[in-house]
């Protein structure tokens, strides 16, 4: 079965602002409007949901965020939904969305990473619907570095569309910017350098496969349920293959290792073809670093481990599209990954 893909938008199209896990607090509300004047200044309109309340950590009972985010996932005058950030509990989700609708309506794009891996992960595994792990909404205003893309440039892609990502060299070392004082801020602070880095041992890699993955502290929690069946997403779509994508939010070095390890023994690494890994700014232990960490969990796998991928949570974002055909290339000389979005 074929991946299904979202039309790309078109000026004029509307894109969903809603909050499935944490909302957005009082005095974080400027940075909120300037991200939403990026996405309009595309030509979109967007529609900022009832679902944003920032005082807790979850922005509105677990029954009006599933209301909310299956309102406009089905909306067929909503043609993306990306949330202001992550979270922490948005797995409450899960068991009140309506799988079936939204497996049988068009496709509409949702956009976001961290604890938003928790539903797009699931949505493009159990419906075939492409998502996009990419910058969240929040993020969007930031200049993007040359070699990387914005989540916007995806969503307006046709289908068929094969773009290449290169890694920067750069990216923000410690800390984040302060929305409080600065809410308009537009520039990273890329202030450390560093490419990517294979952790099992290997030469040159050229690899290919269709993209799936997410956040570790979030997907660990689903392995072994209907919402993770890695295995039966690549039966069914993906029998060349997949190149599977992990990166760590928070956790040190032994959990990240401990969450690894459950999630290979579940299968979730079985159809890998190579495992990327973003780059972290997550603790390591006396005894044990992040690269070792996954080196010690997946190194069994015998396929290619590249780490400091641009796909976590230390700034700059390589966006990806989980469904995506991708070819991940590195070398001593370069890296690049092109999608395709087929």
């Amino acid at each position: 079965m074929p991946v299904r893909y979202p039309r790309p938008l078109r000026p004029g199209d509307r894109v969903g602002v809603t909050s499935p896990s944490s909302g957005v607090p009082k005095e974080l509300r400027a940075r909120l409007d300037v991200a939403v004047r990026e996405v309009e200044a595309r030509g979109y309109e967007v529609v900022v949901g009832r679902c944003m309340d920032g005082t807790g950590h979850v922005s509105a009972p677990a029954a009006d965020r599933a209301n909310e985010l299956m309102s406009m996932l089905t909306d067929p005058g909503i043609r993306a939904v990306v949330p202001p950030w992550g979270g922490e509990t948005g797995i409450d989700l899960l068991p009140l969305l309506d799988w079936g609708r939204l497996r049988d309506a068009e496709p509409t794009w949702l956009v976001g990473y961290s604890d938003l891996s928790t539903l797009i992960t699931p949505l493009t595994l159990l419906t075939g619907a492409a998502t996009v792990h990419g910058n969240n909404l929040m993020d969007t205003p930031y200049r993007v570095p040359e070699g990387l893309l914005s989540w916007l440039d995806i969503v307006a892609a046709p289908p068929g569309h094969r773009f290449t990502q290169v890694p920067p060299n750069r990216f923000r070392a410690e800390g984040r910017d302060d929305y409080r004082t600065d809410p308009g801020v537009r520039e990273y602070t890329l202030d450390a350098s560093g490419g990517w880095t294979r952790l099992d041992g290997g030469g040159d890699v050229e690899v290919e496969g269709r993209l799936i993955g997410g956040c570790v502290e979030m997907l660990c929690n689903l392995t072994g349920t209907p919402y993770l069946d890695v295995r039966e997403f690549a039966r069914t779509r993906s029998p060349e293959g997949l190149l599977v994508y992990v990166e760590a939010g928070g956790d040190d070095a032994f959990a990240i290792c401990r969450n690894l390890h459950g999630m290979r023994l579940a299968g979730f690494f079985d159809a890998a073809n190579a495992v990327l890994v973003g780059r972290t700014s997550a603790p390591g232990t006396g005894s044990l670093t992040q690269h070792e960490a996954v080196l010690d969990a997946l190194g069994p796998l015998g396929v290619p481990i590249i780490a400091d991928v641009e796909c976590g949570h230390v700034p700059p974002y390589l966006p990806l599209v989980n469904g995506a055909r991708g070819r991940v290339v590195h070398t001593s000389a370069r890296g690049e990954l092109i999608q395709t979005l087929d």
